[in-house]
């Protein structure tokens, strides 16, 4: 039996100098204060890297909103919600695409419930232009996100302001003939739900409440004929449903609330917002089985839309 040599061959050595720096994989740039951050947002370190290492100019937004709006369209919210806020991070600072993002993004938190995220967005949305051609849709989707959140009186207070942006808004006057509904106001939401018609939201959703505010009225022949009408449009819907998905069962539609898209298209909160976008179709019930507005838009985008309307 041989001795064992006291020490190893490759254990000799004469190790690190004591000036020795170690060396990290993360850039100088990509430090991060883990005060200032949440550790499990890996998110932080995805846009520092983007940032460092694509040009503003090498990226089209626009392609990136088109992306946010296909999300949309397969219901992958989540997905479009990183989208949009990238797009929004390399469209120039307050700029319309900017802002047509910021919408977008919100009404992605809208659909995934998550309303105190789409107030934020909104509300970016609104910093950067308060007047624009895609406010109108920022402030009726905001009055949405509000409601939702329980913030019924300032809800009022964004649907007002959204048909003094755009008195054209059908969207814009059948959510705020519904906020105007709940607060007892039924002479007011019934000319507001008129005027949705009017501009062509014509569906079962806004003749419901329409009756609703016309039984609150006292004119009740007239509120059942319009339920009537309302339960006529309803049946159509079913049936062409129905034939849609080629007779393989029943088809489920959410209630009514709505949405707009954002965008100079229109689009509803399904979508996005972007050249027609999908309809929210009804959104959660609100106050006594009534859907909030109308139609959630679908997102800006090239064609944005609104949760009512544009894109």
């Amino acid at each position: 039996m041989t001795d064992e040599p006291d020490d190893h061959e490759f254990s000799a050595g004469q190790g690190l100098d004591e000036d020795y720096e170690e060396f990290t994989l993360d850039p100088p740039e990509l430090n991060a204060d883990p005060s200032a951050v949440d550790p499990v947002d890996t998110r932080v370190i995805t846009d520092a890297l983007d940032r460092r290492n694509i040009a503003d100019d090498q990226v089209d937004v626009e392609q990136l909103l088109d992306v946010g709006l296909s999300y949309m369209g397969i219901n992958r919210f989540e997905e479009a919600t990183g989208t949009f806020e990238r797009a929004a991070m390399y469209a120039d600072e307050d700029s319309l695409e900017a802002q047509e993002a910021w919408v977008n993004k919100g009404v992605a938190h809208a659909e995934l419930e998550e309303y105190d995220e789409a107030i934020g967005a909104y509300e970016e949305a609104l910093r950067i232009d308060d007047d624009s051609e895609h406010a109108a849709t920022a402030e009726t989707n905001l009055a949405y996100a509000l409601w939702e959140f329980g913030r019924h009186e300032e809800a009022l207070e964004h649907a007002e302001r959204a048909v003094e942006i755009d008195p054209r808004f059908a969207q814009a006057w059948y959510n705020r003939g519904f906020f105007l509904l709940e607060r007892g106001l039924a002479e007011d939401a019934v000319t507001a739900f008129n005027n949705a018609i009017r501009l062509g939201h014509r569906n079962a959703d806004v003749l419901e409440e329409k009756a609703r505010a016309l039984e609150e009225t006292g004119e009740h022949e007239e509120a059942e004929e319009v339920a009537e009408e309302a339960e006529q449009l309803r049946q159509e819907r079913e049936r062409e449903l129905v034939e849609e998905h080629g007779g393989g069962g029943p088809v489920n539609e959410r209630a009514p609330g709505e949405q707009a898209g954002g965008g100079t298209g229109g689009a509803g909160i399904g979508g996005g917002l972007g050249g027609g976008g999908s309809d929210l179709g009804g959104g959660s019930d609100l106050g006594g089985g009534t859907g909030l507005g109308g139609d959630l838009g679908g997102g800006l985008g090239d064609d944005s839309e609104s949760e009512d309307g544009g894109r």
